[in-house]
């Protein structure tokens, strides 16, 4: 499982390790069996969408979770009856709501064991925050990468702690854009998102070179494509409307095409890989891996364009920008400056 493989002068470890499980499995089943007592866990978004199922399937497997929220109030309900559950406020456009639900966790003194970075936004018109970083940037990669080194002290104290950055097979379509990650010019909604679905992937990468010693391991996770998870809120509901249509993802009708072999996912098979991450024993050896449907996945060494319609996507395997390991130490050392500037 360990194993490593040279390709083109790059080392990498995505190799397919057979799980056992497929594209359709669900959280429950990837938990059955794993007794969580005593984990604990915070889940960003972990009231909408596949963060919410997370939150369930790992709760009902006995984890107590935190769920860092924007609006604590309206997540409230959205959590009702899953038990050992706690909301906190956290919004990943504002770097002192970050450190506040940092230290808010901190001071309570309990361990992290996994920590899921699983917020994040899709689309939409160009929307900067207040230090100028393009949102999606900003949302899915830099808020979690502060998040994430805030929370170090206490991913320390589980003496052997997760975390899994959920991507998406998106990475495939843009490198990091060094020259302007922040889109100063040519701005390209699906280009910022998959920007920032590749820093989700190197985050991992680097993340598990630098913190495996202490028992920290880093996982990217592409769940598949599931519709009505709050992805795309960012996007007028015509405009989200015709993207699923176009997709292959809706029926005329407005409800969801389920087909887990292309990609097209319940909430429930969605998550599954994101619990597969956070809690397999098989992955025990193993990190910086891009993982989907539950297992590693194998990196396309001729990665072609990614083309959507009915019957799904190319592929979402793994291209070798995004797990790049010079690429990755040079987006955190970007990440740290941009967090201090």
């Amino acid at each position: 499982m360990s194993s490593r493989t040279q390709t083109a002068g790059m080392t990498h470890k995505q190799h397919p390790i057979g799980s056992g499980f497929t594209a359709a499995s669900t959280a429950d089943e990837v938990l059955e069996g794993i007794d969580l007592s005593g984990t604990n866990v915070v889940v960003t978004a972990g009231h909408v969408g596949l963060g919410r199922e997370a939150t369930r399937a790992l709760s009902k497997a006995g984890a107590s979770v935190t769920v860092g929220s924007r609006n604590p109030d309206r997540a409230g309900p959205e959590l009702a009856g899953i038990e050992r559950v706690e909301i906190g406020r956290l919004d990943l456009l504002d770097p002192a709501s970050i450190d506040a639900f940092a230290a808010r966790y901190l001071d309570s003194g309990s361990p992290l064991h996994i920590l899921i970075n699983g917020a994040g936004i899709m689309g939409g018109p160009l929307v900067r925050d207040t230090r100028g970083y393009e949102s999606h940037f900003a949302t899915n990669h830099l808020g979690h990468f502060q998040l994430t080194l805030a929370l170090l002290p206490a991913l320390r104290a589980a003496h052997g702690a997760r975390v899994v950055n959920v991507t998406s097979g998106a990475q495939r379509i843009s490198d990091i854009r060094w020259d302007d990650p922040h889109f100063t010019t040519g701005y390209d909604g699906h280009l910022a998102y998959a920007q920032s679905k590749t820093a989700n992937v190197l985050f991992a990468v680097e993340l598990d070179r630098r913190w495996a010693g202490e028992g920290i391991r880093g996982y990217a996770v592409h769940p598949g494509i599931i519709v009505g998870t709050n992805l795309g809120s960012s996007m007028p509901e015509d405009q989200a409307r015709a993207v699923n249509l176009a997709m292959g993802l809706i029926d005329e009708s407005g409800r969801p095409i389920i087909d887990p072999d292309r990609e097209k996912k319940t909430p429930q098979q969605g998550a599954s890989t994101i619990v597969f991450a956070a809690t397999s024993p098989l992955l025990a050896e193993i990190g910086g891996v891009y993982l989907r449907n539950n297992d590693i996945s194998p990196l396309d060494h001729d990665p072609k364009p990614v083309t959507f319609g009915p019957e799904g996507i190319v592929s979402s395997n793994v291209v070798p920008h995004a797990i790049n390991p010079e690429s990755a130490r040079r987006l955190w050392e970007l990440s740290e400056q941009l967090l201090k500037a």
